[in-house]
């Protein structure tokens, strides 16, 4: 079926009547100046009121997605070319061999163990069977390092709270051990037990919306129930910090994690050969970025950008661990340093040169070996064990699915490991990198991705993503659902916006606190290229974006509503003046800012808060707000503030809907029924309002 096809079956654009949302008197006021938030009651996700309003307004999305002709037909397509194989690089422990498959269509990936490479998989541990409808999902593995255990976290319905379970590797079975209201945390183990990272329990109906503070670690021994865990770490001085804790194999190193108070984090270490011996603090500036990757010997290997925007490799003492005594080993290099890995005894750095990986086998001592050979432009993750010689990468890009290669880093050779077979003639798509001037002047990359012999005669549909934030940079990847709408002439342009690590820290600072419209003019001046390139028009333009990148469509339809058609903003957020008070807002602060700051900052978050600048009597795009109930990192009610507003101000005829998903949160973990059933939701809602306008 094609675009032309498919407006035949379309006559007129329906008429929606959206739930009467009522208003309060709620006003707040900032250094003076008074600001009205009407809709305040919708922070409450627990009332009988929200809970009527959003079984009203998803009676009113789902009423519209359902008379979409074509909606049935595109998720049948989408569900054909997401049922296929798809299997991870296999992972070595302690003599035995895991990977995650999922065998099409299953909900959530399953963990097979093998005995040798090659060998027969059996079922490790499969999270499809901790419950019936796929919304229980694994967050995390971790093998003790004696190997008699294996530790996992599951979340359940899209939430980040975690729970902790326990396998004995000799049986496979569970133990009694279960942990509790664990966040933001995995398992380090030492000795017969191992040390996590939880909030007190929450208080009953404010699960997923209060504040979180006082992020606390403990010790659980095994066999023990979790009342009886030792509390190891806490700090009361600073409770909006997180807290973490990692051990080395041998169990002779550990480090604690201090982050939430800048775009870093600071880093301590222990030396467990010592008995009774305390952290010392090695960094002291949580503005940048301290990882540690290897140890041996006393020597510890770190990775950090202070001193090295673009990242670089430093070398410790144990002894003396102190940031100012540490040793440059691999100076920054001109691209950014985005990965680090030591395998077989040997550096593999991934480095991003202008939004897409490149990687290099270093010694221990710092020099280059070689470039490894990767297949196309595209986006790469190592596996392997630091003393092992096994190495397995895996690769994908826009057209390529997410491939598996075993590589021999002696003789810098590749070789085909297991390769996905999706239903559709990848020969017949190509990617391209170009770059465009923002309205600064700043040069930004932005990836297309289209059908060969697509002609740029200004009318082809284009699905715009970006996100800009938190260092977070935008590679190449493949994604089976996207294809139906290249199948359709359409285009997929990824744009990558300041405010990510694409070009090092000056790039995503650049995008951070006063410079934060830096980010909305480069996703702007996107747009604009592609309309003045004639790749598209505004008529056949739909701008998407998650979370951060919700806050980025927000900002960008309500700054130029003229020129898109289409927004999708994803669990966003939507209020940048009461952000940092709800569950881990305030975490956000090192790259928003926060309305408590200062006047200055209060002015320029309202200046382009998606919720405080919609303006009535004004033709808004066609609008898909989506969110969950159980999204505890950006709740809900930024969503629910801004449609109801979005509603009341909206003057066109364009369609302005938000739909609440049950049981699923930000995104991570989500079943795949779930993701087919949004996808053919927004995409359909896309191509459906793009015809009717035309």
């Amino acid at each position: 079926m094609t675009l032309a096809t498919l407006a035949t079956t379309v006559a007129t654009a329906q008429s929606l009547n959206y739930p009467k949302a009522q208003k309060d008197g709620t006003v707040d006021e900032y250094f003076g100046v008074k600001v009205a938030d009407p809709y305040r009651w919708l922070e409450n996700d627990t009332s009988a009121q929200t809970a009527a309003w959003v079984e009203a307004e998803n009676k009113v999305t789902n009423a519209y997605l359902q008379k979409i002709p074509f909606r049935a037909r595109l998720l049948k397509r989408l569900t054909e070319l997401s049922n296929y194989e798809k299997i991870g690089a296999p992972r070595k422990r302690h003599g035995k061999w895991y990977f995650y498959k999922n065998n099409g269509l299953q909900n959530q990936y399953v963990m097979y163990v093998m005995d040798q490479l090659g060998g027969e998989p059996r079922v490790f541990l499969d999270p499809n069977t901790l419950s019936s409808d796929g919304t229980v999902a694994l967050k995390g593995i971790y093998f003790s390092n004696n190997g008699k255990w294996a530790a996992y976290s599951i979340s359940r319905s899209g939430s980040d709270w975690q729970e902790f379970y326990v396998i004995d590797l000799q049986t496979g079975q569970l133990t009694s051990d279960h942990i509790e209201w664990a966040k933001f945390s995995g398992a380090a183990w030492q000795g017969d037990g191992f040390y996590y990272s939880s909030y007190d329990r929450p208080t009953e109906g404010k699960e997923f919306s209060n504040v979180n503070e006082g992020h606390k670690i403990y010790y659980h021994k095994m066999g023990t129930p979790q009342s009886a865990d030792v509390l190891f770490y806490q700090n009361p001085t600073q409770p909006k910090r997180f807290y973490d804790v990692s051990v080395n194999e041998e169990e002779t190193v550990m480090y604690l994690y201090e982050a939430g108070a800048g775009a870093g984090n600071n880093l301590y270490v222990r030396d467990l050969t010592q008995k009774d011996s305390q952290f010392i603090q090695m960094t002291e500036n949580m503005d940048f970025q301290y990882s540690p990757v290897y140890d041996e010997n006393g020597k510890l290997y770190l990775y950090t950008n202070y001193g090295a925007p673009k990242g670089r490799i430093m070398v410790a003492d144990i002894h003396k661990p102190g940031i100012n005594d540490w040793q440059e080993l691999i100076p920054e290099q001109q691209n950014t340093l985005s990965g680090v890995d030591v395998i077989n005894h040997l550096f593999i750095l991934t480095y991003n040169q202008d939004a897409s990986d490149h990687a290099f086998v270093y010694g221990l001592d710092g020099t280059l070996r070689h470039e490894v050979k990767l297949p196309m432009v595209g986006s790469v993750s190592f596996t392997g064990d630091e003393k092992q010689p096994e190495c397995f990468y895996s690769f994908t890009s826009f057209t390529m699915p997410g491939t598996i290669y075993r590589y021999d880093m002696t003789k810098n050779e590749s070789k085909l490991y297991t390769q996905p077979n999706v239903k559709f003639k990848q020969q017949d798509y190509v990617s391209e990198q170009i770059f465009f001037k923002s309205k600064d002047g700043t040069r930004v990359p932005m990836f297309i991705t289209y059908k060969k012999g697509m002609k740029r005669h200004g009318k082809n549909p284009v699905y715009l993503y970006g996100y800009g934030g938190f260092n977070i940079s935008l590679g190449p990847s493949f994604s089976a659902t996207r294809i139906p709408f290249l199948e359709q002439g359409g285009i997929y342009a990824q744009v990558n916006l300041r405010g990510g690590s694409e070009y090092g820290e000056a790039w995503h600072l650049a995008g951070t606190k006063m410079q934060k419209q830096n980010v909305f003019d480069d996703f702007i001046a996107a747009a604009e290229y592609l309309i003045r390139e004639r790749y598209t028009s505004s008529d056949k333009l739909a701008i998407v974006g998650g979370s951060n990148g919700g806050l980025l469509v927000g900002a960008c339809m309500t700054q130029r509503p003229d020129l898109f058609c289409v927004a999708i903003p994803q669990v966003g957020v939507m209020d940048m003046l009461r952000y940092h008070k709800f569950t881990i807002g305030w975490n956000w602060a090192s790259d928003y800012g926060t309305s408590e700051d200062s006047k200055e900052m209060f002015e320029y978050l309202r200046g382009y808060s998606p919720l405080h600048n919609l303006k009535p009597g004004t033709k808004y795009p066609a609008t898909l707000v989506t969110t969950a109930d159980h999204d505890d990192r950006v709740v809900p009610s930024h969503s629910f503030k801004f449609a109801a507003t979005l509603q009341e101000c909206n003057a066109g005829p364009n369609p302005v809907l938000i739909r609440i998903d049950t049981k699923a949160g930000h995104g991570g973990g989500k079943p795949l029924a779930k993701v087919l059933e949004e996808q053919a939701d927004i995409y359909s809602f896309i191509l459906y309002n793009m015809i009717i306008n035309n």
